[in-house]
């Protein structure tokens, strides 16, 4: 159980400075940028789905969908926001290249 949990905890941190990055690009579009924001209020608002008053089924939903709905949308960020969002550099041609 530990070892798929500690990659995929390791995938969730870079997504979510790659989702950080690319939402102050330009290239990243309105609705990616909506949802971002929408995720976020998610894990602070109180009102879940599964209410976290419940000691552990409260807090299964937050563990469960936010790096669902972050996997998401780095899913659908466009190449041009993704090299914005990583070290590369300058996109050229659709891929991401350091100039």
């Amino acid at each position: 159980m530990m070892k798929m949990l500690l990659p995929r905890l390791v995938l969730f941190r870079k997504e979510v400075v790659q989702l950080w990055k690319a939402f102050f690009a330009p290239e990243t579009p309105l609705y990616l940028k909506a949802a971002t924001l929408f995720v976020a209020f998610y894990l602070v608002n109180p009102i879940d789905i599964i209410p976290d008053l419940i000691p552990f089924a409260g807090w299964v939903d937050d563990i469960v969908l936010v790096p669902m709905m972050v996997s998401w949308i780095v899913s659908r960020l466009p190449v041009p926001a993704r090299a914005y969002a990583g070290k590369y550099g300058k996109t050229v041609d659709g891929k991401a290249r350091r100039l």
